[in-house]
């Protein structure tokens, strides 16, 4: 789950990403719901697996592959 806003280039970035590495995520515009703006709204993209936030702000792709389980770090987070 990906919760972002419209206009916000951080969140854009991570749509693109999440289009690639996880194209069965789903989007939230916290913007819709005020309960979601007064949780997410300055924190911006949020990425959630699970009801866990995973990344959030500035992201980058290795990290956010990491996070969700589809880079490098998947080994790492096996052995925990």
């Amino acid at each position: 789950m990906l919760y972002s806003r419209r206009g916000c280039h951080l969140c854009e970035r991570v749509e693109d990403m999440l289009s690639c590495l996880a194209p069965e995520a789903e989007f939230v515009d916290v913007d819709t719901e005020p309960d979601h703006a007064a949780v997410y709204g300055l924190r911006v993209p949020v990425v959630e697996i699970d009801g866990v936030v995973v990344v959030e702000g500035n992201v980058d792709e290795p990290q956010l592959a990491a996070a969700i389980g589809r880079g490098s770090g998947r080994d790492d987070r096996a052995r925990r």
